[in-house]
């Protein structure tokens, strides 16, 4: 699960492009979808991620769901990127990013 840097440090490039997030945040009725910052939609949302995997060695991403959202919306996320070649996810909590 991706840390913050320590106080007094700052995590590098390569750490930052390295580590894959994908947002899944209310949008008035609906969900917008982000990968780190990249709008994404639920269509676009697997071959996206399957592009950046590609080349990859490491398959892992982490899925940030925010706290109103139902689950459901956070499992189908997660589905698309298992579909999509990611081997191993990770959830963030409020907790988590906060450093708890």
């Amino acid at each position: 699960v991706p840390q913050p840097p320590p106080p007094g440090t700052q995590a590098t490039q390569a750490e930052l492009e390295r580590t894959i997030v994908i947002q899944v945040a209310r949008a008035g009725m609906g969900v917008a979808l982000k990968i780190n910052q990249e709008p994404v939609n639920w269509e676009t949302l697997g071959p996206r991620l399957s592009q950046i995997f590609k080349t990859r060695a490491e398959k892992i991403a982490f899925v940030k769901g925010d706290e109103d959202l139902e689950f459901h919306q956070v499992a189908r996320a997660i589905d698309i990127a298992k579909g999509a070649g990611v081997e191993k996810i990770g959830l963030i909590t409020a907790k988590i990013e906060m450093g708890q």
